[in-house]
């Protein structure tokens, strides 16, 4: 990566532009050991003696740029509207590396969701479907959803982000607005245990219907099978000896 201003951001902790990487800036939510984070089973990376700080980015100060500003002043006054306070629906308004998310407290998820569908200048006509993230550091809302709405008539792209407590993983379902987001919200439940309230068949599409856990949660264990190879064993992953 080429030198600016003297700086090498490879090398710079608080360059902003290295992944992963936001410096002194937003939300430290946890501390990571080790190139992967793992606390069982050994780094066998070679990497353990890393110590760096997991940071979620902050709220951002307006002017956010181009037409954010057009979307943000439009879906807060469309609430407005509907008698609904902007900072009661929306917690913050992030834009980090030229992105938009809104964070959505989960009760007005369906409203907001409707508003960015039907309202004439913001017209965001498509879900794209939702993901889910598991930040067991983020005390209070350790799963989060995250949707990504796509305006075909403004050719725009958002994101949406809810957050819900790992003891109430309770977040309605958008179905009703977004059809196809069907299967989507299934596998979600599926991998993380997120419970979208008013899905219309809210099963598992991906793991047998008596599984135990949530696969993709980070605090799920590694686990895995012996492979015999010619002969030689070789450990499940998560019982394989470290290298550090």
């Amino acid at each position: 990566m080429s030198e600016e201003n003297g700086v090498n951001p490879d090398k710079d902790l608080n360059a902003q532009n290295l992944p992963g990487q936001r410096g002194d800036h937003g939300e430290v939510i946890d501390v990571r050991r080790g190139m992967f984070g793992g606390s069982t089973g050994g780094d066998t990376s070679g990497y353990g003696g890393l110590v760096r700080s997991v940071r979620l980015p902050g709220a951002s100060n307006r002017p956010y740029g181009g037409w954010f500003d057009e979307v943000a002043d439009e879906l807060e006054g469309a609430l407005e509207e509907q008698d609904l306070l902007p900072e009661n629906a929306i917690e913050k308004t992030v834009v980090d590396r030229d992105e938009l998310t809104f964070h959505i407290a989960r009760e007005h998820l369906v409203q907001v969701a409707t508003t960015l569908r039907d309202d004439p200048a913001l017209r965001f006509e498509l879900c794209t479907g939702v993901s889910g993230v598991h930040f067991p550091g983020d005390k209070g809302r350790e799963l989060h959803a995250v949707y990504h709405l796509r305006s075909i008539t403004h050719n725009r792209l958002i994101r949406l982000e809810v957050g819900c407590p790992d003891a109430d993983p309770h977040i309605p379902s958008i179905v009703p607005v977004y059809p196809t987001n069907d299967w989507h919200e299934r596998e979600t439940y599926d991998f993380f245990g997120i419970v979208f309230d008013g899905h219309p068949a809210l099963t598992r599409i991906m793991m047998p219907d008596d599984w135990q856990g949530f696969p993709q949660r980070r605090d799920y264990p590694l686990g895995g099978i012996p492979v015999e190879y010619k002969g030689a064993q070789i450990p499940a992953p998560d019982q394989r000896r470290s290298y550090t």
